[in-house]
């Protein structure tokens, strides 16, 4: 049995990785409605083998639809979910805009499956970093509590979007040419460097990106005390992110006995050759639905062999995105 589906931003990085993911998994779907700004409008788009015509998305935009998964910017999620709710449509949306709200579930299929449920007609789509973090942290964590997490962020111009990757491309030959790179996506030059987050900096000195994973985890984890902190780094890959994940648990846990949960954890693949020295990398993670994990280690600074170093890649336009969003809306259906 179909639904019948809209996707609004379907003109967007994550948009266009939604189809993707659709057609991959054989969604099911009656019918498809998609969906962007004025500017996209009229724009035509093939789909498994159907020609689409992309509509503005307006208040008007959601009669008849069953789920309507938003990648089009949380101002707009604010602006047009009420009315996808009030058609009758569930929402799983893309962006923060929703994310800490005490009525709205975050989730991860993988983590919290269960709290879908509980929705009021929006599901919150978790930010891509917290993703890539907490697919491979949750299983150890229900083995043995995690007491602490330090994170630092690794993140790919995919994070902000086509325009973003489209100017990493253009500055590293504009700069191979020769010629002043352009920034008009970021703040700062991204080819050849790298640079705090482009997310604005809080009271509390750190930005928007770093407290999103530390309340979000909390959320997720349903543990709202949890000791973390973050730091997080714009880097100059194409796309998919890697994190440096340190843990401190409540009892002791050797690399082995990690690679032993994570090897048959949902989600997660290892990849963790210490002959040869090689590891997860951006290029393993792109286009694949799975977080890599490796370099896993021994925190030889905490006592009593209660920590753990990872070293993990995910790829932020699928399981950090567009795949986590189909997700949500399989279990709906």
């Amino acid at each position: 049995m179909g639904c019948n589906l809209a996707i609004a931003g379907v003109t967007g990085a994550v948009g266009q990785e939604m189809l993707s993911i659709l057609q991959q998994r054989n969604f099911a779907f009656d019918s498809l409605k998609m969906l962007a700004s004025s500017r996209s409008a009229g724009k035509k788009i093939s789909f498994q083998g159907k020609e689409y015509t992309v509509e503005e998305l307006t208040e008007n935009s959601f009669d008849g639809i069953d789920i309507a998964i938003f990648s089009a910017g949380g101002g707009r999620s604010k602006q047009f979910s009420p009315a996808a709710v009030k058609a009758g449509a569930v929402v799983v949306d893309n962006s923060s805009a929703f994310r800490m709200d005490t009525d709205t579930p975050l989730v991860v299929p993988e983590i919290n499956a269960q709290a879908i449920n509980s929705h009021k007609g929006i599901i919150a789509n978790p930010n891509c970093s917290t993703i890539i973090a907490l697919v491979p942290v949750w299983p150890l964590h229900k083995a043995n509590p995690v007491k602490r997490m330090i994170i630092s962020t690794y993140q790919s111009a995919s994070g902000a979007g086509m325009a973003a990757m489209l100017e990493l491309q253009q500055q590293s030959r504009d700069i191979l040419d020769g010629k002043e790179p352009v920034c008009q996506a970021f703040p700062y030059q991204i080819a050849f460097n790298l640079f705090c987050h482009n997310s604005p900096t809080e009271d509390n000195g750190y930005n928007e990106e770093e407290m999103k994973m530390v309340n979000e985890t909390r959320k997720i984890f349903d543990v709202p005390a949890m000791a973390i902190t973050c730091t997080c780094i714009r880097v100059p890959v194409m796309r998919a992110h890697c994190e440096s994940i340190n843990l401190e648990f409540e009892k002791p846990i050797t690399p082995d006995e990690v690679r032993e949960i994570l090897s048959s954890a949902p989600g997660v693949s290892i990849l963790d050759d210490r002959q040869k020295n090689r590891h997860p990398m951006p290029l393993d993670a792109s286009e694949k639905d799975d977080i890599y994990v490796g370099h896993i280690r021994q925190d030889e600074s905490i006592p009593d062999n209660k920590g753990i170093n990872l070293w993990v890649a995910g790829d932020q336009l699928r399981k950090g995105a567009a795949l986590n969003a189909v997700q949500i809306a399989e279990k709906l259906l």
